[in-house]
């Protein structure tokens, strides 16, 4: 946590910590408001019941509170939804296969490959297709996840904060061998990665033109 590889890992680590944040102050409040009426209103210290009458400036701030709180999270969150699913307009297409039990990319030219290999800070639109059984298409470091459906195609895209390999899993179990579909995002520099874009293109027999060219 707290390494911000992609664009909305800080913001999901700060609203997770928040929510988990908000969540204890409120168990520990009431606990201690529990244990502050076990004690007070004990029946030793009151051996003779007494009627309670409604209090609506109590009731009043009970349904508030609670209501703001979560209406605070419900923001975050619905914020936090927007930025994953609102793709930059210069962002490059990526299609994702998904199949039992591994993944394969396919570049805008044509070129395949069983590594996702991308040029650092570069957005990446990447389209979900699953020619079997749903998957579930996740990078933990990025904290993005997409479910991958049979005859449907889901969205996501990305970009890397810097020169490293990510981890890539199915969050969905698909069978058998669903613990076999761990793959790699590979950022590179854009030089590297054009180096390799190239030659792929070149062995696959695929025209080639810049990735970069694409994201203008």
């Amino acid at each position: 946590m707290f390494e911000g590889t992609s664009p909305f890992s800080d913001s999901v680590d700060a609203t997770f910590l928040s929510i988990v944040g908000i969540s204890a102050l409120v168990l520990l409040g009431i606990l201690a408001f529990m244990i502050y009426f076990l004690v007070r209103y004990s029946r030793k210290r009151n051996p003779h019941p007494e009627n309670i009458e409604g209090n609506v400036a109590l009731e009043v701030a009970w349904t508030a509170i609670p209501l703001v709180l979560f209406m605070g999270m419900f923001y975050v969150g619905w914020k936090g939804y927007l930025d994953e699913t609102t793709i930059p307009d210069n962002a490059v297409p990526i299609k994702v296969t998904a199949q039992m039990w591994a993944w394969s990319f396919e570049y805008p030219n044509g070129v395949r490959a069983d590594t996702l290999y991308v040029p650092v800070h570069t957005p990446m639109k990447i389209l979900l297709h699953s020619v079997d059984v749903n998957h579930s298409f996740f990078i933990p470091s990025f904290r993005i996840k997409r479910d991958v459906f049979p005859n449907r195609e889901t969205v996501m895209w990305f970009k890397t904060t810097e020169v490293a390999e990510y981890d890539i899993a199915c969050a969905e179990y698909c069978g058998l061998r669903h613990s076999y579909m761990y793959n790699k995002v590979v950022s590179m520099d854009s030089v590297r990665f054009e180096g390799w874009y190239k030659k792929a293109s070149i062995d696959q027999s695929k025209p080639y033109r810049a990735l970069g060219d694409l994201s203008q």
